[in-house]
C-alpha cells in the first residue's frame, strides 16, 4: 500500500506553526510523525522563502506566518497562504492564528 498524503510536510508544518506560534521542532515532529531533522529542514525552507519569520523569546522560538505570499505552485499563484490556512484549520478562531 502506498503511503502518501494530500498535504506536504511543508504545508503541515506551516499550519502547526500558524496555529501555535510557539511550538518546538520536537512537538511538530511528534504531531506529524516525521523526524526533527525534517522539521528543521522544512522550517529553514519556509523561513528562507519568507513564509515564516522566526524570533527568539528566551529559549524558545516564536514563529509568525506571512499570510499574503502566494502558494508555490505556478497554476495556483492566485491563492495566498492565508487562504490555505483557513481551509486547513477551519475550527481555529481567526484571532488565534498568528498574522
Amino acid at each position: 500500500m502506498s503511503r502518501w498524503t494530500f498535504i506536504t510536510n511543508h504545508g503541515a508544518v506551516l499550519a502547526l506553526v500558524a496555529q501555535h506560534g510557539q511550538i518546538t521542532a520536537r512537538e511538530i515532529a511528534t504531531e506529524l510523525g516525521i523526524t526533527e531533522r525534517s522539521v528543521h529542514r522544512v522550517i529553514s525552507d519556509l523561513e528562507s522563502e519568507g513564509y515564516i519569520q522566526r524570533s527568539r523569546e528566551g529559549r524558545l522560538n516564536r514563529y509568525e506566518v506571512n499570510h499574503d505570499l502566494p502558494l508555490r505552485r505556478h497554476e495556483r499563484l492566485d491563492v495566498v497562504v492565508g487562504d490555505l490556512l483557513r481551509v486547513l484549520m477551519p475550527n481555529v478562531e481567526r484571532e488565534k492564528v498568528l498574522y
